[in-house]
């Protein structure tokens, strides 16, 4: 067996073991593209092995997704099947877990109008939303891992020709920790370790978080019953999982209408097949009141009026400037590895579990303790070496939080 053959059997198992941790009798669905078809069926047998009863694959093609935004007529896009949104909340109560396994081009969608991209987006989550809420509140075990395309790959590494996807498999294989010996106890140990800042910070209760850094002056209220979250999660049947593989991140909720000044992007963000770069983003009691971009600006603006939630944050993520994927200077144009090289936050839907009780509270007993609500949730990446972050606790006194995109604690 070839190296190459070894991580992607290690690959899959960290996906099936530590990604879902599915259990003996449980049902996995896994959404992914053609693309990754060898590698699925590599999970697929894996899961089997690990003792799943059903395993559904839902596929993609990126061709075929791209000739529906060229070609169907407008009213396509503002309708999603309802079969597939009711099947996915049968699976979700049935205790189902979910994984997700991308690979689409950043650039898919480049050229669509935004408007037929932002009213597939609505749809999809106005029809999605009690689904979403399921995940969102932790309710089932999920997973996001990656896998390369050829078009994802020549945009990540644009000078290596046909060798592009072996280089994006290399830096998918160190980002999660799959090249170690044993990545299984290697990612126990991450979890461990994330999880003193979690505490740290949760035995704290900052009242505010104060970001400066170039084009950023921010302040972020969190809310009286916030929690700090490290890289695990366990769903209702006390099952824990991983949801983003790989993950730096520890992260909470925003106070609703907490969020004041201005904060500038340092990462492109990959969003509804199109790039968005070098913009900002204002706030005012919460809520955001200008955006301005570089590139892909109706884009943006077409996000942040999604719906009445998206024009507010709902997630706050620490990640230091020195994290392993940000030491790789690898730029993936892709969220789920960007975000984990930079401290980020998010649009839109809060997670319930960022409060203490929230995984058993209503949406309107949430937005009760301060906690935003939306069809959408997209993280973009604000962090970089010159970011510095104060904590402010209840008295108003201030503390380094981080200095220069790194832990000051």
């Amino acid at each position: 067996m070839t190296s190459f053959q070894k991580n992607l059997e290690k690959y899959a198992e960290l996906a099936v073991k530590v990604g879902v941790n599915i259990q003996k009798g449980q049902t996995l669905v896994i959404n992914a593209s053609i693309d990754a078809a060898e590698f699925v069926r590599l999970v697929v047998k894996k899961a089997y092995e690990t003792g799943a009863k059903h395993v559904q694959v839902d596929w993609n093609d990126d061709e075929v997704t791209r000739t529906r935004f060229e070609l169907a007529p407008q009213e396509a896009f503002e309708e999603f099947p309802e079969w597939r949104a009711k099947g996915l909340e049968t699976l979700a109560e049935n205790g189902a877990a979910f994984m997700s396994i991308v690979s689409s081009s950043p650039d898919l969608l480049k050229g669509i109008d935004s408007k037929r991209i932002a009213a597939n987006s609505k749809a999809a989550g106005t029809a999605l939303s009690t689904y979403r809420n399921y995940v969102q509140a932790d309710k089932v075990s999920w997973s996001v891992i990656a896998v390369p395309s050829e078009k994802w790959a020549a945009k990540v590494f644009p000078e290596a020709g046909e060798n592009a996807v072996e280089q994006l498999w290399d830096a998918i294989f160190k980002a999660t920790r799959t090249d170690l010996e044993d990545p299984v106890a290697a990612w126990k140990e991450h979890d461990r370790s994330l999880n003193s800042k979690v505490e740290y910070l949760n035995g704290r209760k900052y009242k505010k978080l104060h970001y400066r850094a170039q084009g950023t002056d921010l302040t972020i209220e969190l809310p009286e019953k916030h929690l700090w979250i490290g890289a695990g999660s366990v769903n209702e049947q006390g099952n824990e999982f991983m949801a983003n593989m790989p993950t730096e991140e520890v992260f909470t909720v925003p106070e609703k209408e907490g969020v004041n000044g201005v904060v500038a992007s340092t990462k492109p963000l990959s969003y509804g097949g199109n790039l968005i770069d070098n913009f900002s983003i204002t706030f005012e009691k919460g809520r955001i009141t200008d955006v301005k971009a570089e590139e892909g600006e109706e884009i943006l603006k077409e996000l942040t009026a999604t719906d009445e939630g998206s024009h507010y944050l709902g997630e706050v993520a620490l990640v230091p400037h020195d994290s392993p994927i940000s030491m790789s200077n690898v730029l993936f144009y892709n969220t789920l590895f960007d975000e984990n090289a930079s401290n980020h936050l998010a649009i839109g839907n809060a997670y319930a579990f960022c409060i203490e009780g929230g995984k058993k509270m209503s949406r309107e007993e949430l937005e009760k303790n301060g906690v935003n609500s939306s069809i959408t949730h997209v993280d973009f990446m604000i962090g970089s070496a010159e970011m510095d972050i104060d904590g402010i606790l209840e008295d108003g006194t201030s503390e380094p939080l981080f200095r220069k995109g790194t832990w000051a604690i």
